[in-house]
Parts: structure tokens; C-alpha cells; sequence
């Protein structure tokens, strides 16, 4: 009863002294600290930083009577970036902030004076337990950045504690995500359970170190996505990062007591830099989101994973996933191997990795006839199972993980310089995860010597093979058109033959007519319309055409029942074509097609000569 009575006249007392603060005037409302002045806050009441983009205060995601202590971004409340009670909601509106007095720590109380959270209960940014320092000289801050401190001194340069080292599902610039080395202490996301539940739920992404730093997601206990290695200008599956220098800047922090990476985003003007934030959802996704001012919305800039092939390890060990393969399958082996159950890959299942087609040769002494394969522009494979030294060269490289039996494949672990890159990380063991991307990294697989052969033979064929393929196809299509060309001008040539050999009176003479195509005549007189037909008579049809070069044709159809054979027809044109004059209309060509027999003159536009002379109309 007594430690009830107690924790009673401290709330009562908390909440006295929070009815004199509030009655201050809206000044300590809208302040960014908690002292001596003011040491609480109430449900209602909030800190808003001093430029004015985060404030920090109570809120209900869900549940109206379900309270949480939380920060957001002024601009956009539902913008929640960290959470202090996220899996211990308060039942009411009774909830109060304050910095104890006794102890120099934060806490949060609920109606009956029972601490809903402390700063207390998660190790302090310096090392130090907050609660040996003054309590007079203890206040806590929301700075402009959206980091909570709670600070020693006037100055608030030692800090005590700070919500930065304990994120809930959102990363913000200047937030860390990694680890400390040296006391394990570690900077994760972890997923709401529900959009509208804050409550720890089943994802997390963390700062993988066992090997370069990788960024991993995880749902439960099952690796679900990773960017790949740092390679020094970005994480190796993530080559798009370089191109948002212009709006962010990456780096990963490497030190004794800190690997970690941050963001930060740039200013695109005068102006302050837009808001950004990395969320963790629900079922695993990260995305970037990028607040638009003008129509106050987040649009999503980036969000991972992207595709099937950033599934984690879904072509299995030595397996390689190609987005932009036709098949369905999306996966193939590493060049050497095959998989490990063709049966399997026939139904879409490659989970099970492939193996290798020739076994290395590696020997007692440590030689060996093995060579190494490149596989061009992927993101590197997980690094748990590798062996990093950045002081290394890429020769270097090559040559210990030849002398290492169990290497099976080595890369350059910084290309920041540029080149083929500095530093060397080896893989023992398996390699999974491995896919494509635009601007990958090269990956040196262990082959042996026969494998590698093989592969030096296809490129030699290759070599062979493709200009003497091109050369062949290039002579065909020469040997194509040649054959069409003299095709056509032999047919000419047998046509105008056919007309005119047979008059032995005037078919040796030298006379230049043009053949029209059939073709030609149909298209120019939109096959043979009545709309342009001129006349007819007991010779067949007049129709008026316009030729390819906009010239007005007149073109005589014979009828097939003219009783006009091709005797008659033949000294038709040659008659005609012999008595060209300037009063009489000139024969322009003739066409032969199957039946059809048609002659082609000039078009006279001012009607016949009986018009003039008898004024018919």
C-alpha cells in the first residue's frame, strides 16, 4: 500500500506543477525543451522543434482511447518517426512526460502514476547511467534534426540519451542504422504489427557486419531481402543510389565503435532540404519517401525489394537471377555449373542451387590449374561466409584465394577509386543470392582448368563464327536483290518481245516504249472506278488514271470481247507508236498482264474534237 500512496503524491504533485506550467501562456506549448521551467508535458500539450519541422506529443494511430507518445513531422502528422511506448499504449488521456527530479531521466506516466517508459531502461549514448549525474542540470530537447536528447548542463553538450539510438520503423537523416562493435549495441528497424497497431511487429532491417556491410531485412527469423555490400560508393545491388547524389548523400560509417550507415538530404535551393524518410512497412518493403510541399503528399522515390530477383536466395547457392530473362524461371546457373535438380527447374522451383560441372583441382602442395570466370555487372553475394582485408590489391586477391581450396570466388571490396578497384573480399564456401543489375560489380567464379577451356573455345567459335555469319548475310542480301533486279528487267524485256517480235514488218525497229506494271494502272485508277471512267466503245473502256509522279494518264482497257487479238493489239502499238504527232494524242506505254491488254496515253483535259466541231455538250 505504501509504495502505491507514494507513486500517488508524486503524480499528484507532477500534475500540479504541470497546471502551473500550462498556465504560462501558449509559449511553453509550443517550447522545445523540458527543465527546470517546464518539466512536463500533458496529453494535449507537445515540444515542437525550433525551426518548426518536428513536434513531439501524445497521438492515436487506431484505437481512439489507445495513447502513444510519439514525433512527427509537423507538416504531415501521420508522419510518425519514433515512438516512445509503442508496445505499452496508454489507456487514456492522462498520460504526462516528464524528467525526474530525483533521478535525471525521462519518463512516461500513465493515469495512476505507473511509469508507461523510462529513458532508464536502454543503455545511454555515453556510457554512463544517467541517473548519477544532477538532476538539476538535466533537461531534455526536441532539436530541429527530430532527435530527442536528454542533455547535462546548460550548453547541452554531453548528452545523457538520445531517441536516435532507438528507432521504431522509420530512418530519418542524420539517423544511424547499424551496430557498435564493442558493446553490440545495435540501430534497427522494426515494423509496425498494423497500420494502425505501433506495436512491435514480425520485420526488421538491421546492419549485417559478419562480412562488408550489408544491409539485410528480416521477417521473423528468415532473410527476406539485402542491398548487397558497401563497395564504397554504394551498396553493390543498389546501383541507383549514385544517381540521387543530387538529392541525398550515403555513407557508411566504419569505426572501432560504430559501422553504420546514415543519409543525409541535400537543399535544392535557398531553401531548407525537402523532407525525406525511410519506412519500414508492414509486410517487409522499405521505402524512400520524399514530401511534396506543394501537394502535400509523400511520393514514394525508392522502395525495396524491387522484383522476384531481389527475393533472398531464390536461385539458390551458385545460382544467378536475371529480371530480364524471357522465361518465367528468371534464374540460371553460374557458367560451370548446372542445377542441382533439372526437375525441379522444369516445374519453376530453383531453390535447390546448382552445382559445379568439373570438380576443382586443388592439391596437397597447394597447386592447382584452376582459373577464375567473370561474371560482368551483379550485385556481390551475401558476405557471412567471406574473408575481407581492404588493404589488399585485386592481384592480391586472386592469388590467395587461388591458395585457398576452399575459395570459390573473390571480388574487389572498394571501387570507389575507381579501375578495377582496391581491397579483397573471398568467399568460402557457397555463393547465393547473386542477380543482375545495371551497373553491377564483377564477380571472379573459380573454374577449372577444363571448364575454362570450354568457355575459351565458345569465345574463340564466337570470334570466328559472328563476322562470318555477318559476311554471309550481308552477300545474300546482294544475291537477293541482284536476282529481283534481273527478274524484273527480264520480264520487261520478254513482254515488250512478246508485242513486238512477231511484225516482221516493224519488229526489229528500234522503238522505246515503257511498259507499265499492272499494278500501276490499278492504283492509278483506284482499280478501275467507274468515277474515272471516260468512255467506252466496242473496243473496251477509256478510264482517266493519275500516275506515281502526278501526271494525268488516259488508259484504254480492251475488252476481252473486241474480237482484238494480240496481232491486232501488237501493231496497235507499234502503228501508234511510230505515228507520234504533235496533233494527234501520243501513246505514253502499254501493259500486258495475263488477259488484260491496256494502253496508256497522255490525258487531253478539253474533250473531243466532235465537241468543237458540232457543239455538242
Amino acid at each position: 500500500m505504501f509504495p502505491n500512496f507514494a507513486a500517488l503524491l508524486v503524480f499528484s504533485v507532477l500534475c500540479l506543477l504541470s497546471l502551473v506550467t500550462s498556465g504560462s501562456g501558449s509559449s511553453s506549448s509550443s517550447s522545445d525543451t523540458l527543465n527546470d521551467g517546464r518539466r512536463n508535458i500533458t496529453d494535449g500539450q507537445t515540444l515542437v522543434s525550433a525551426g518548426g519541422t518536428f513536434t513531439l506529443g501524445f497521438f492515436s494511430p487506431g484505437t481512439p482511447s489507445l495513447r502513444y507518445l510519439g514525433i512527427w513531422f509537423s507538416a504531415s502528422t501521420d508522419a510518425v518517426v519514433w515512438l516512445a511506448n509503442r508496445d505499452s499504449p496508454l489507456n487514456d488521456t492522462a498520460g504526462v512526460l516528464t524528467v525526474n527530479a530525483a533521478t535525471g531521466i525521462l519518463l512516461l506516466l500513465d493515469g495512476s502514476g505507473r511509469t508507461a517508459w523510462s529513458s532508464s531502461n536502454t543503455t545511454t549514448t555515453n556510457g554512463n547511467n544517467s541517473s548519477s549525474s544532477s538532476a538539476a542540470a538535466v533537461q531534455a530537447q526536441l532539436l530541429e534534426s527530430g532527435n530527442l536528447v536528454l542533455v547535462r548542463g546548460t550548453g547541452g553538450s554531453d548528452v545523457l540519451w538520445q531517441s536516435f539510438d532507438h528507432p521504431s520503423n522509420t530512418l530519418i537523416a542524420g539517423m544511424r542504422l547499424g551496430v557498435n562493435p564493442q558493446t553490440g549495441a545495435e540501430w534497427a528497424l522494426t515494423s509496425w504489427k498494423y497500420p494502425t497497431d505501433p506495436s512491435t511487429g514480425d520485420c526488421r532491417r538491421a546492419m549485417d557486419t559478419r562480412g562488408l556491410p550489408d544491409c539485410v531485412s528480416w521477417r521473423g527469423g528468415a532473410k527476406k531481402y539485402r542491398t548487397g555490400p558497401w563497395n564504397g560508393l554504394y551498396f553493390s545491388g543498389v546501383p541507383e543510389m549514385a544517381s540521387y547524389s543530387d538529392m541525398f548523400t550515403n555513407e557508411v560509417v566504419v569505426r572501432p565503435d560504430e559501422v553504420a550507415y546514415v543519409f543525409d538530404v541535400k537543399p535544392s535551393s535557398a531553401s531548407k532540404p525537402p523532407f525525406s524518410r525511410l519506412v519500414l512497412g508492414e509486410a517487409g518493403v522499405l521505402q524512400r519517401l520524399v514530401w511534396d510541399p506543394a501537394s502535400k503528399v509523400w511520393n514514394v522515390f525508392a522502395q525495396a525489394p524491387r522484383d522476384v530477383c531481389d527475393e533472398y536466395g531464390r536461385c539458390g547457392k551458385f545460382g544467378l537471377c536475371d529480371v530480364n530473362t524471357p522465361s518465367t524461371l528468371f534464374c540460371g546457373c553460374v557458367a560451370g555449373f548446372g542445377p542441382v535438380d533439372a526437375a525441379q527447374w522444369a516445374i519453376r522451383e530453383a531453390s535447390g542451387g546448382c552445382r559445379r560441372n568439373v570438380p576443382l583441382d586443388c592439391r596437397a602442395g597447394g597447386g592447382t590449374t584452376d582459373g577464375f570466370k567473370a561474371v560482368r555487372g551483379v550485385k556481390l553475394p551475401d558476405t557471412d561466409n567471406t574473408t575481407v582485408d581492404m588493404a589488399a590489391t585485386v592481384g592480391d586477391c586472386r592469388a590467395r584465394c587461388l591458395a585457398n581450396c576452399s575459395c570459390v570466388a573473390f571480388a574487389a571490396a572498394d571501387i570507389s577509386g575507381g579501375g578495377e578497384g582496391s581491397g579483397c573480399v573471398m568467399w568460402v564456401g557457397d555463393i547465393v543470392d547473386v542477380r543482375y543489375v545495371d551497373k553491377g560489380q564483377d564477380l571472379y567464379v573459380r573454374l577449372a582448368k577444363s571448364e575454362l577451356a570450354v568457355n575459351e573455345n565458345r569465345r574463340g567459335m564466337l570470334k570466328i563464327l559472328l563476322p562470318v555469319t555477318a559476311c554471309l548475310l550481308v552477300l545474300a542480301c546482294i544475291f537477293l536483290v541482284w536476282i529481283c533486279k534481273f527478274r524484273g528487267m527480264r520480264s520487261r524485256d520478254i513482254q515488250k518481245k512478246a508485242i513486238l517480235s512477231a511484225s516482221t514488218e516493224l519488229g526489229d525497229e528500234n522503238i522505246e516504249l515503257p511498259f507499265f506494271s499492272f499494278r500501276d494502272i490499278v492504283t492509278a485508277t483506284e482499280d478501275f472506278s467507274n468515277d474515272n471512267m471516260l468512255g467506252q466503245g466496242g473496243f473496251g473502256k477509256v478510264y482517266k488514271g493519275m500516275l506515281e509522279d502526278d501526271k494525268e494518264v488516259a488508259i484504254k482497257r480492251l475488252s476481252k470481247n473486241s474480237g482484238q487479238g494480240a496481232e491486232e493489239f501488237r501493231n496497235e502499238v507499234v502503228l501508234i507508236a511510230k505515228l507520234q504527232h504533235r496533233n494527234l494524242v501520243r501513246l505514253l506505254g502499254y501493259c500486258i498482264h495475263g488477259d488484260e491488254r491496256l494502253l496508256i496515253y497522255e490525258y487531253l483535259p478539253n474533250k473531243s474534237l466532235d465537241v468543237f466541231i458540232f457543239g455538242l455538250k
